[in-house]
């Protein structure tokens, strides 16, 4: 009940950079604003992230291109051109190390981090962008992660001693009361719409105009590093060079996540995929190939893939998104190709672990993330032209008394009256009980008559009912916070811990049902159990002299697996 009489903020919409960036395709990025003075970057939101992630200059080399940093989204620095984030130019950086990034590392991407303390803001100056002091910020040099990184997870980091865990941006966000709860709703944009859309992304809320609503929520896995995972039970493409297709032998449980452009998929549905499309396999990058003419080809049938969700088979359950041969149609330009080339970004998975859909699949759906009920829902994103109004709708935190105000600037339902859907279940309710009091009083009237027949002692008892004194926000007794303020006491330690670890959370167990939608259901939820520390090594110290690229010094497998890394 800590939060009684304390005014709930608004969601913030992070507004989009209107620029479309990438050396993979074209994607919708973000600004973030790093360091005093302030240095600006267009990056990329991570689902699977916790933390910032920055290019450095050490990632522009002599072979590079010589717009390398703007290709990078960095922004000029004092009227200059930069190549990234200058660390001895910002004043208010607090250096810690030289640390692996341990992100997508199931995927073979890889690098390290020079990781500091500094201040970040949100969008561009002035805009009205939130500001926090202190932030965990990663500056990279490996192209593997080619533009920054905003990390949308709440798990916090941990440097040298884990007694000492540093909060993610968005675990700030909520524990300084500057979004409702953390949650977050993204869709990724499309440049190949028209006119090109930017992507969404609302901290704290969602945004209702930017989706048509499915009636299904999916619980968080139990994997706590790939809480966004669904099953997905058909994949359909229909209008290709060989009809209508369908590439999954059988239905897989699949990550969503924003970090990633492609698609991982088994092998039999990739080859499938590229006979259906006339795609050309390039063992060099792994990535499948088009060549003009198929390109041509494809870019007149307009194909289009269905992706079935749902952890059942249950036609009821299943939330279909709809994604066309335009979001497919991708380029890679340098480091992966010298010149830009067309290919069509799905990828061979060794194992289940592998099973993902990235950003092109988000590009079509719009995924909302809620961490305090521990639930997400997919949809399929709306392109109109033009767009509707903005429908920024907060997700409440649980913990969050019905005492306690409510913004006064935010657009919902809740501010702007009763819903549709809660005006009928009123009308619906009060006819219920206009009915069960009208044959109680016809009861009674028959039982007073007949009790003139009888003597007292006859009579029946009369019956008493003890009035129910709880309402339905007193009612949830269960835990309130996801995360406790004081970290140190909610996680478990691997005995061979020495540097820098991240927290990972048990979510094995809970329940996990639907936040706050336009839906009518609504339900209580149980929070996921308490985190597990994760061991994560700092780079051998030989390594700082050594420019920053994906080549640096990082621990072995055995290393990791020693430590308890995932």
């Amino acid at each position: 009940m800590g939060d009684v009489n304390r005014t709930v903020p608004p969601p913030f919409v992070f507004a989009p950079s209107q620029a479309f960036d990438g050396n993979d395709g074209r994607w919708s990025t973000f600004i973030v604003r790093v360091g005093t003075p302030e240095q600006n970057f267009r990056v990329l939101p991570s689902i699977q992230g916790h933390e910032i992630f920055i290019p450095l200059p050490d990632g522009c080399i002599e072979t590079d291109p010589d717009n390398c940093g703007d290709l990078r989204g960095v922004y000029p620095f004092n009227g200059q051109k930069s190549t990234g984030f200058l660390t001895n130019a910002s004043s208010s950086w607090k250096p810690i190390g030289l640390y692996n990034l341990y992100l997508a590392q199931e995927l073979n991407y890889t690098g390290n981090g020079l990781y500091g303390f500094d201040t970040v803001g949100l969008m561009l100056q002035n805009s009205g962008g939130l500001t926090l002091e202190n932030q965990v910020v990663a500056g990279i040099a490996t192209k593997d992660f080619y533009l920054g990184l905003f990390g949308l997870g709440p798990k916090p980091s941990n440097f040298s001693d884990w007694q000492y865990p540093q909060p993610s941006f968005m675990q700030t966000l909520k524990d300084k009361n500057r979004i409702p709860s953390l949650s977050f709703a993204y869709t990724a944009g499309a440049a190949y719409r028209i006119p090109k859309l930017p992507g969404s992304l609302t901290l704290g809320g969602y945004d209702a105009s930017r989706y048509t609503p499915s009636d299904r929520t999916f619980p968080f896995s139990a994997d706590d590093s790939k809480v966004l995972s669904v099953g997905v039970q058909r994949i359909t493409a229909a209008n290709t060079l060989k009809g209508t297709v369908s590439p999954l032998d059988m239905p897989i449980f699949s990550f969503i996540d924003s970090t990633v452009p492609h698609i991982w998929l088994p092998r039999s549905a990739c080859d499938r995929f590229e006979e259906a499309f006339g795609l050309k396999y390039d063992p060099t990058t792994d990535l499948y190939l088009v060549n003009d003419t198929i390109h041509q080809e494809l870019q007149r049938l307009q194909p289009t893939v269905t992706f079935s969700l749902g952890n059942d088979n249950n036609p009821a359950n299943i939330v279909t998104i709809q994604v066309p041969y335009g979001a497919f149609d991708l380029q890679a330009s340098h480091p992966i190709y010298e010149n830009s080339t067309n290919y069509f970004p799905i990828r061979r998975a060794a194992n289940d672990t592998q099973y993902t859909l990235g950003r092109t699949f988000l590009q079509e759906a719009y995924v909302i993330a809620d961490y305090e009920r521990a639930n997400f829902s997919v949809h399929q994103a709306v392109f109109q032209s033009p767009m509707p109004a903005q429908q920024i709708i907060p997700i409440l935190s649980p913990s969050t008394s019905r005492n306690t105000s409510t913004p006064s600037d935010t657009t919902s339902p809740q501010n702007d009256g009763l819903s549709r859907g809660a005006i009928i279940g009123i009308g619906v309710g009060l006819g219920v009980l206009a009915l069960v009091l009208a044959l109680f009083l016809l009861f009674f009237l028959r039982r007073r008559k007949a009790a003139k027949k009888q003597t007292p002692a006859e009579l029946p008892a009369p019956a008493t009912h003890e009035a129910e004194s709880k309402d339905q926000y007193e009612l949830y007794t269960g835990p309130t916070e996801l995360y406790n303020a004081k970290h140190e006491h909610r996680w478990e330690v691997e005995a061979d811990v020495k540097q820098m670890a991240l927290m990972s959370d048990d979510a094995a167990g809970r329940d996990q049902i639907r936040h706050e939608l336009p839906a009518d259901s609504k339900a209580i939820h149980e929070l996921p159990s308490p985190e597990k520390l994760v061991a994560r090594h700092e780079v051998d110290a030989g390594v700082e002299k050594a420019p920053l690229t994906s080549e640096s010094t990082k621990p072995d497998k055995d290393d990791c697996s020693k430590s308890g890394m995932i």
